[in-house]
């Protein structure tokens, strides 16, 4: 008998903006990731002003499923796939954002994929805004600073739950939301909300006025969502880092039952329909003012979402007499007092390997959420070498087959209620972080390198029959 129930979805994870390119076609428009360069691993990626002739941006062509979409759903179901979680570009539906009329070509072109999808037997779960915010409404609104944008945004949502209320059921409205908590690297706040920072800012101060409209468009979207299509699941997107503390040291503790909080803010509000007494507490110790307006608590309280789909790739530890910061704050959570966890290893990137760690992430989101969960990203990001148009990639199997079995541990033994399981970069795509190709995460390789060479070519790796049969077996067969 399996341990996993007959309705689990397994499938693939990948976002727009890192695969589908055809950033000019179709009506597109610019949005907030095609403005950045290509970087590398301790190399940060530049923000331009708009598209520089003389710059490399990796994600305007990505993997071309724009063109090739047939093609890899193909592949796709040959693996097994039972649903695929991808994001719709906003820009393809409203290239300015601001817009009122949507455009009908990018609305056809996911109506295309969709149905490709569905044809296949391959559910589309789908994410609504994955770093793919209109360029103009960032540069012009200020991105989510400006109330007005939230607006825009549920706009967008409800033309594409009434284009689509017949072909999605499973939707998330950001993807990891929370991320833009660290305020120290400005990537997160210009791809989650649109939003560069000025000498004059407190950084936490904006971070939480941007995160105050955020939330407020994401529960009008999931009320609007509802009123469309009731049977609708709606779910907020978070990553999730566990924070263990150093030691048993009170200190120690304290320190990450605080540093905690990073990681529940947005899922507090998005579940519970309000704001939780620790950062009311801190807004008011603080001084901070977020832009509360009217009517807002009936907004959230009524937006609450169904689900909570998460990305888990590592832990980290937190010790309270340290000031050590990992590789810029990027690295194992980003947190100034972070330290290495003696009992694990990391990836070549530096990320921590935690498998027992998501099993710890499921259980302590479902204890203290008591909703469905749904890890829609996990994955392993490694250098592949192509071998006779071969990729062995044990590596990765091993990584999978650890956080899988974890995930099956937290169903069948403490009784977790889990949707499914979508690894990460399905098929090889731009790496979000540093722009490389190089960073594969895929169960498919495609030939494309850094400086954007190679035929775009897909081919197998070990993992792509691996992955076939553990789909096949629900779980059941996870190899050796």
């Amino acid at each position: 008998m399996s341990k996993l129930p007959k309705t689990f979805l397994w499938g693939g994870a990948l976002a727009a903006n890192q695969f589908e390119g055809g950033y000019d076609q179709g009506g597109k428009g610019l949005s907030v990731i095609d403005v950045m360069t290509g970087g590398a691993h301790g190399k940060a990626r530049e923000i331009t002003a708009s598209v520089e002739a003389d710059k490399y941006y990796p994600n305007h062509v990505g993997i071309d499923f724009y063109h090739r979409y047939k093609e890899d759903i193909a592949l796709f179901k040959e693996m097994g796939l039972q649903c695929l979680r991808t994001s719709i570009a906003w820009t393809r539906i409203f290239p300015n954002g601001d817009e009122l009329e949507p455009n009908e070509e990018g609305l056809q072109f996911y109506d295309h994929v969709f149905d490709e999808l569905i044809q296949n037997n391959i559910e589309p779960i789908i994410t609504l805004s994955h770093f793919e915010m209109p360029l103009h409404l960032a540069r012009e609104y200020g991105g989510f600073r400006n109330r007005k944008v939230a607006d825009h945004f549920a706009r967008f949502a409800q033309v594409v739950f009434e284009r689509y209320k017949d072909k999605v059921t499973y939707w998330m409205t950001f993807n990891e939301i929370n991320n833009q908590m660290d305020t120290s690297n400005p990537i997160f706040l210009w791809t989650n909300s649109g939003v560069s920072l000025n000498d004059s800012d407190n950084p936490e101060e904006v971070l939480y006025q941007v995160a105050h409209n955020e939330l407020i468009a994401s529960a009008m979207a999931v009320k609007i969502g509802k009123s469309i299509n009731p049977n609708f699941k709606i779910g907020s997107m978070i990553a999730y880092v566990p924070i263990y503390p150093y030691s048993c040291h009170p200190k120690d503790m304290m320190e990450a039952q605080i540093a905690n909080r990073l990681r529940y803010f947005f899922p507090d509000v998005q579940v519970r329909g309000e704001y939780p007494s620790y950062a009311t507490k801190m807004f008011e110790q603080k001084g901070y003012h977020i832009g509360w307006q009217d009517g807002d608590d009936e907004i959230l309280r009524e937006g609450t979402v169904d689900y909570i789909g998460f990305s888990y790739y590592m832990s980290t530890v937190v010790k309270h007499d340290s000031q050590t910061v990992v590789d810029n704050n990027i690295v194992n959570g980003g947190l100034p007092n972070s330290v290495e966890n003696p009992h694990i290893e990391t990836s070549d990137w530096g990320w921590a390997i935690d498998p027992e760690g998501l099993r710890y992430a499921l259980n302590v989101l479902y204890e203290r959420y008591q909703v469905p969960l749904f890890i829609v990203e996990n994955g392993f990001g490694a250098i592949d070498k192509v071998e006779n148009n071969q990729i062995h990639d044990a590596y990765r199997i091993d990584y999978l087959r650890q956080h899988i079995e974890a995930a099956i541990d937290a169903v069948d033994k403490d009784g977790v209620d889990l949707i499914g399981y979508t690894p990460w970069g399905i098929i090889d795509i731009v790496s979000f972080t540093t722009g490389e190709m190089k960073k594969r995460y895929g169960l498919i390789y495609v030939d494309r390198d850094n400086e954007g060479k190679g035929t775009l070519e897909r081919l197998k790796k070990d993992s792509f029959y691996w992955y076939q049969k553990v789909i096949e077996t629900n779980g059941e067969d996870l190899g050796e």
